[in-house]
Parts: structure tokens; C-alpha cells; sequence
């Protein structure tokens, strides 16, 4: 399945709205693609007639729990069963346990015994929608997409501003003012004055600064990958 692929059920949103109660159900809907085909620990427990919702109204004696008390002893009954598993992770605050949230994150387990589990998946519900999370593999994909991107655009930009000269060879024109670009004679009286800009400072012949050195440097790298 596509990493791009969602699913929402707009009549289970507008009837029973979302929270921290009924996400595990709403995830757990028959229509959503991305659920498992196998029977899971959640659905043991439903059967059971226990779910964060029903912990909350009814607690285990008839005593409601709170939401965050009622999320603990439905992970716990959880983990005291093996096989593929849904757990709906804890919110970053306290008060998420009781504010309804735009984001809810489920993770996809296979539990071998109370301590031991596999993660197989991680999805989430933003806004009522339902997304898998990429993978490692997808996300590293597209950082070198992006990355590739902008240096092609770099490299671009650059070898429009190298000019080739007969006389001198390669030169970089930067200036958006200079004269035209394509005029070679234009080009020549170009490199001509910026010659002439290293020996008006009484510095003697070939002297230069650090800063002119590294920048000789860093144009012939330049000139290296370009040329």
C-alpha cells in the first residue's frame, strides 16, 4: 500500500465523534485498509465487553475509572493476551487524557509475552484521517530527493555565470549590471578591469590577500565540477 494512502469514515466521525475513548475503535473499523487480517488482542477484549470506553463508564466493579486509569487497565489486560495487538500511545501531557486532540498515535504490535512485543507498524489519526507512517527507508528516500534537488539547482545557477575566454579562459561573471554576457568584447574588458583591481592597492606583483587566496581556491573547485 502506498505510503500516501488514508482512510476516514465520515459516518462513524459524525456520529460518535473522536477521542481518546473511541480511537482504538475507529481505527479498528472494518473498512480501514490498513488494519490486519488476523483476529486481534483488541478484539478478544471486545468480545470480552472491555474497551477504554466501557473502563470509563463502568470501571471493573461498576465503579467508573478515570480516562488515563481506564487506558492503563486496558493496556494491561492487553499485555496479559499474545498475538497482534493495536495500543493507542499516551499523550505527551497529563491533560491529554481528558482534552480532545486533533492527533492520535497507534502503534501495531506482535506480543510474545507480557514484557516481550514486535512493533510492525505506526499510524495515526490526524483530524479523522488515517495514515500510516513511512518508513525509515521512505523518509531517508526523499531527504536525497530534496537534497539532490537543491544542489542540480545550484549547479544550475552557477554555470550560467562561467564565461569562456580565448585569451584568459574561464572567468565568473556574477554582476546582474555588468555589460552583456554574451558580448565577448564586453567579457575582455571585464577580466581587464578586474585585473587592474588587484594591482591598485600598492601591493606588489602577484601579492594577494587571505581572503583573495581562498577565494582563487574555491573558484578553481568550482571550476572543477563545472568545467
Amino acid at each position: 500500500m502506498s505510503d500516501t494512502a488514508s482512510f476516514v469514515d465520515p459516518v462513524f466521525l459524525a456520529r460518535f465523534g473522536l477521542s481518546r475513548m473511541n480511537a482504538l475503535d475507529y481505527f479498528l473499523h472494518p473498512l480501514n485498509p490498513f488494519r490486519t487480517s488476523v483476529n486481534t488482542s483488541n478484539e478478544v477484549l471486545a468480545m470480552q465487553g472491555t474497551g477504554i470506553g466501557t473502563l470509563i463508564q463502568f470501571g471493573l466493579n461498576g465503579v467508573p475509572l478515570s480516562p488515563q486509569a481506564a487506558e492503563d487497565e486496558y493496556n494491561s489486560a492487553l499485555t496479559k493476551l499474545n498475538g497482534e495487538q493495536y495500543e493507542l500511545m499516551p499523550p505527551p501531557t497529563p491533560d491529554g487524557y481528558i482534552k480532545i486532540s486533533p492527533l492520535y498515535t497507534i502503534r501495531h504490535v506482535h506480543r510474545t509475552n507480557p514484557t516481550t512485543t514486535k512493533v510492525l507498524g505506526i499510524y495515526y489519526i490526524l483530524e479523522g484521517v488515517i495514515y500510516k507512517s513511512p518508513s525509515v527507508r521512505s523518509l531517508m528516500k526523499a531527504n536525497v530527493a530534496r537534497t539532490l534537488e537543491g544542489l542540480s539547482n545550484a549547479f544550475a545557477a552557477l554555470s550560467k555565470c562561467a564565461k569562456y575566454q580565448t585569451s584568459s579562459g574561464y572567468i565568473w561573471v556574477f554582476e546582474e549590471n555588468e555589460e552583456d554576457e554574451d558580448d565577448p568584447v564586453a567579457l575582455l574588458n571585464l577580466a581587464r578591469r578586474r585585473k587592474r583591481r588587484k594591482i591598485l592597492d600598492n601591493r606588489k606583483p602577484g601579492e594577494r590577500t587571505d581572503a583573495e587566496e581562498e577565494g582563487i581556491r574555491a573558484s578553481e573547485a568550482i571550476d572543477r565540477i563545472l568545467v
